[in-house]
């Protein structure tokens, strides 16, 4: 296995893990932007053409790792694997959101559920043809929308 290496920097509003968005969904007016490094600028052709992508990142913050978690939208314990807890193994969070535009080394984003300063691992073009999956299920979630949108962090993954 190789070593992974950050290839920018995620800014956000949002400085302190308590009281963020859970997700893009309660984040979808939040406007965000991340600085690409120089070595990886040329990776940016073509991606202003796609109106979401996917933002793979660095829970820099978290300082432990847990195999069971109670998600913030549960008051259960789950398995970490079954959550999109921070306290994984590797440390390693997703988001989908919408590419407002590309400027030099400047990616601008809306929908932006991130911490300030996150490392940014890698950025996927979201495919609608590829990643919409009909008839999913998502297992023990059952909060509505709406409480998804106003569902904030808590210290409970710090």
């Amino acid at each position: 296995m190789h070593d992974i290496y950050p290839i920018g920097i995620i800014h956000s509003p949002h400085k302190s893990i308590n009281d963020m968005p859970i997700q893009p969904k309660g984040a979808s007016d939040v406007v965000g932007h991340i600085i690409i490094y120089d070595e990886y600028i040329d990776g940016l052709q073509d991606l202003d053409g796609f109106s979401h992508i996917y933002l793979l990142y660095n829970f820099h913050k978290a300082t432990r790792t847990e195999m069971h978690v109670t998600p913030f939208m549960d008051k259960q314990t789950r398995g970490v694997f079954a959550t999109r807890s921070p306290l994984r193994p590797n440390h390693i969070g997703i988001s989908i959101v919408k590419l407002m535009r590309v400027e030099s080394n400047r990616v601008f984003v809306k929908g932006i559920d991130i911490l300030d300063e996150t490392p940014l691992l890698d950025i996927k073009p979201y495919i609608e043809k590829f990643d919409t999956v009909q008839d999913s299920v998502s297992g023990w979630l059952q909060a509505s929308d709406e409480e998804i949108k106003k569902k904030r962090s808590d210290k409970r993954f710090s």
